[in-house]
């Protein structure tokens, strides 16, 4: 049916939108991407709880009040996305738009459930397209609109509901989603594990061998593989196969190299209680075990 108004557009976008349970991590946001029950939210909404990442129990509940367990399809820490599949059929999945024909100064809406609000909805403007500086090269949409937590993982539509984006941080007062053509990009990619299961921040370390740039581990998941070579929050990553790292997009674009097309391994170097305490360790990217050397 061919909505009338912003009233039955608003409405077909919240019955297409889902929260997200993470256990004890919290909830988020979820778009319904296909009927059959394909769902997609962030990476970092749909993270690992105690039980690990290859067997984290993720709770979806739809508009209607019914709740389904999710399993995790695939996810894509580089980009914030994450695929999940919920036991059901004939749901109300969300229409994506071509994000390459974005303009600034369209008209943006979004939903998600910010601070436990179920379905609220706010709306703004594009106010631009593209990379921003300390994120690395890829395209955000960025939209003057207001978020705030909870919102991650759920949709960015344009003035006739579709979806231009998934919705995932806040930057410069701006609300940043990823663009629903890498929604897509990603869908297509089919299911992957390559990950490492670490939260990291860029930090500068005065060093005698003049490296001046690490990736600080604040936290590790249980279960990673990250956690299986034993790195530790604190831990300061160098970098991969003996190439020192330049920005947080040279660890993403290592993982990537090296499971792209299995499990590979990758010699991660790192500094542990001082700056001259350098070691390194041999990841199996692509799949559950990890070799200490």
């Amino acid at each position: 049916m061919t909505p009338h108004g912003f009233g039955e557009i608003a409405e077909r976008l919240r019955r297409s939108t889902v929260v997200v349970h993470a256990g004890r991590r919290g909830s988020g946001s979820g778009v319904i991407w296909s009927h059959d029950g394909l769902l997609i939210t962030n990476a970092h909404v749909a993270r690992a709880d105690s039980l690990g990442a290859s067997r984290a129990r993720l709770a979806v509940e739809l508009w209607d009040g019914r709740t389904f367990e999710a399993r995790i399809v695939s996810r894509d820490r580089r980009r914030d996305l994450a695929a999940l599949r919920i036991p059901a059929s004939g749901l109300p999945a969300a229409t994506p738009a071509d994000s390459s024909r974005l303009r600034p100064g369209e008209l943006a809406i979004a939903v998600g459930n910010p601070l436990g609000f179920v379905g609220a909805l706010t709306t703004g403007v594009i106010h631009a397209l593209g990379p921003l500086p300390g994120l690395g090269p890829e395209r955000w949409v960025q939209a003057a609109i207001r978020l705030a937590p909870g919102n991650s993982g759920g949709p960015l539509a344009d003035a006739r509901g579709h979806i231009i984006g998934i919705n995932t941080m806040v930057a410069g007062g701006l609300a940043l989603a990823i663009p629903s053509n890498a929604v897509a990009q990603f869908i297509t990619a089919g299911p992957s594990d390559i990950w490492l299961g670490v939260t990291l921040r860029p930090v500068r370390l005065p060093r005698d061998d003049g490296s001046t740039f690490g990736l600080l581990v604040l936290e590790v998941e249980p279960g990673s593989p990250a956690a299986s070579a034993s790195l530790l929050p604190g831990d300061i990553l160098l970098g991969a196969d003996s190439q020192a790292f330049r920005s947080l997009e040279d660890l993403a674009q290592s993982l990537e190299a090296t499971g792209r097309s299995g499990p590979g391994l990758l010699r991660l170097d790192f500094l542990r209680g001082s700056p001259s305490n350098v070691r390194r360790v041999t990841v199996r990217i692509g799949s559950r075990s990890v070799v200490a050397a």
